[in-house]
């Protein structure tokens, strides 16, 4: 459970810096998304799962701890 809270909270920390940092360049990925058609949405988000997955493995892989 702590690793899951950890995890959540990277993603709130990463996500929050980007709306701080960029809220302008933000505004131009959400209008180009909108523009695309849904199938090219739902391979984006697959593809960012599948990449995700990927990083989950290779850091339990060099040692990372899951309680």
């Amino acid at each position: 459970m702590s690793t899951l809270l950890l995890a959540l909270g990277l993603v709130m920390i990463v996500e929050g810096l980007a709306y701080a940092l960029a809220p302008s360049l933000i505004e131009r990925m959400l209008e180009a998304l909108r523009s695309l058609p849904e199938a090219a949405v739902r391979q984006i988000g697959l593809l960012i799962i599948v990449t995700g997955l990927i990083l989950v493995w290779f850091a339990w892989r060099l040692g990372a701890g899951f309680m």
